[in-house]
């Protein structure tokens, strides 16, 4: 096994089986493994979440996990520096570590960094937020249209997310969003290993399918039902949440509402692939034999 620092990534689907495979690398190689999913991050929603259950975390060092209240504001960029700073520190004792994770901008902003922006202030994030919730995507829209035509014409106009957050950037930079995005790849002191579990898209939905089943009969109702006063946060503005709070609100039945769960999980798991197949750095594995695929590519120089 090679002593340079290395990173061994472990990203892909949703349900695909990240975790397992993450928790078998890191008693292998005896190494702490970093949570890349941003919503794992929060506390208080374990399930639907799908973190690390408690002998998972037992099972090897885990780190990003249930470290957020809800209503903190974290980034990808707070997440570059915190996991470079925590990888600086756990190679001194060991030169392998396990970054787990199917968000892609985190995955990002650790392997080949992002661009430096400027922290946003909580009145220009309120301000921003409050475009979305009084006018929805149409006010997103032309706000953004007018502050950054250039990203207009490139950004998923459906995705408030990245609306919102162009937005914020444009406002406080006092320039368009566009003229801060560089793209330049940081090179990183110490190897990276990017692997992917590999599944056939049909047995891929239907893990998640099942995983899907799994959360509910796990609690995942009472679990969505005891942070429905925290609705309007964004750490709840994703799949999961919205749909069971629809059903609370009694905007769908039961059962409108959890096939609308899956339907939207296989749509995350969609866009996930898409990415995935843009990065040529990514080894794609038989999930027959995963740890072992690792394995030769960790002692392969």
């Amino acid at each position: 096994m090679s002593l340079t620092p290395t990173l061994i990534v472990v990203t892909g689907a949703t349900g695909s089986g990240k975790t397992a495979l993450s928790i078998a690398i890191a008693q292998r190689l005896g190494c702490h493994i970093l949570s890349a999913d941003s919503r794992q991050l929060y506390r208080d929603i374990p399930i639907g979440t799908a973190a690390p259950t408690a002998d998972e975390l037992a099972a090897a060092p885990h780190h990003f996990v249930g470290t957020l209240g809800l209503a903190d504001y974290y980034s990808a960029a707070q997440y570059e520096a915190d996991a470079l700073a925590l990888l600086n520190e756990l190679w001194r004792d060991c030169p392998y570590a396990v970054m787990c994770g199917g968000s892609m901008m985190y995955v990002d902003a650790v392997c080949r960094g992002i661009d430096d922006l400027p922290t946003i202030s909580d009145e220009i994030r309120e301000k921003a937020m409050a475009l979305y919730r009084e006018g929805g995507l149409p006010l997103l829209h032309n706000t953004l249209k007018r502050l950054d035509p250039v990203y207009f014409n490139q950004v998923d106009l459906n995705n408030h997310k990245r609306l919102v957050h162009a937005i914020e950037i444009s406002i406080q930079a006092g320039v368009p969003y566009s003229s801060l995005r560089t793209g330049e790849v940081k090179q990183r002191p110490f190897r990276i290993i990017k692997v992917a579990l590999d599944y056939e898209r049909e047995v891929l939905f239907d893990r998640i399918n099942r995983r899907v089943d799994a959360m509910i009969a796990a609690g995942m109702v009472d679990e969505a039902r005891s942070v429905y006063p925290l609705r309007h946060l964004n750490s709840l503005n994703t799949v999961g949440y919205k749909e069971l709070f629809a059903y609370f609100d009694g905007e769908m039945d039961y059962e409108t509402a959890v096939a609308r769960i899956g339907k939207n999980t296989r749509v995350y798991a969609k866009k996930q692939l898409t990415w995935m197949k843009k990065d040529p750095s990514i080894h794609f594995l038989n999930p027959e034999n995963a740890l072992e695929q690792v394995l030769a590519l960790v002692d392969k120089q």
